[in-house]
């Protein structure tokens, strides 16, 4: 009997070590495909002080107007990403001017990488946590709340607050991104898909869990 229950007991953390490498490599494998295949928009502000928030919103205008001719008709994230590197001093030329016009004398810093998200969703679209490509701009102390959206495929260019996206845009999505990775983000709050709803909180868990680690690790050491 001892040696049956060692063996179940034995058995039984084997399935869950499976269950828990399959889940943690779907994570990873999901947000991959995520983050090379969307670039993101992140501008964080001063402080969480109501001007250096208000700041930061009128800085996020500014850039979104800025890029929206500039990324009008790229339809390829490599070329996104090579107008937006070639725009990077531009970028904090423009917020500058807006940060001077408010009466702030707060550096910025703009650049191009991968960095942590926690899950966001813009209208009828959720992104599970996780590190995507994004344009970063830090405003002064960079230690105010953040504000993200999408700029490939341009979710930054439509108003996403509420309601759902635009078919046209759902249809760039659907070109980037594997049939997998579009269904999760576009049907994780449905009802009638359970499967779906599972996977995309698999995703959040796992990833959502480093971006807690990361972003407690790089506070420790700011």
């Amino acid at each position: 009997m001892a040696n049956i229950i060692k063996i179940s007991i034995a058995v039984l953390l084997l399935v869950v070590l499976a269950a828990w490498i399959i889940s943690y490599t779907y994570a990873e494998d999901v947000n991959a495909g995520l983050s090379q295949n969307l670039v993101r928009l992140h501008v964080v502000a001063n402080s969480d002080s109501a001007p250096d928030q208000a700041l930061k919103l009128k800085v996020r205008d500014a850039i979104i107007e800025f890029m929206k001719d500039k990324l009008a008709n790229s339809k390829d994230i490599n070329e996104t990403r090579a107008i937006i590197n070639a725009n990077l001093e531009n970028i904090e030329q423009v917020s500058s001017k807006i940060i001077k016009e408010n009466n702030s004398s707060y550096g910025v810093k703009a650049s191009m990488g991968n960095y942590s998200f926690p899950t966001k969703t813009y209208g009828d679209i959720a992104l599970p946590a996780g590190e995507y490509q994004a344009l970063k701009v830090v405003i002064g102390d960079g230690a105010g709340a953040n504000w993200w959206c999408v700029l490939f495929p341009p979710l930054c260019f439509i108003d996403a607050t509420h309601g759902t996206i635009p078919d046209s845009v759902k249809q760039d999505l659907k070109t980037s991104l594997s049939a997998e990775e579009f269904k999760l983000i576009t049907t994780s709050d449905s009802s009638e898909d359970i499967p779906v709803k599972i996977k995309f909180k698999v995703v959040e868990l796992f990833e959502g869990s480093k971006v807690k680690v990361t972003g407690a690790v790089n506070k420790m050491f700011k």
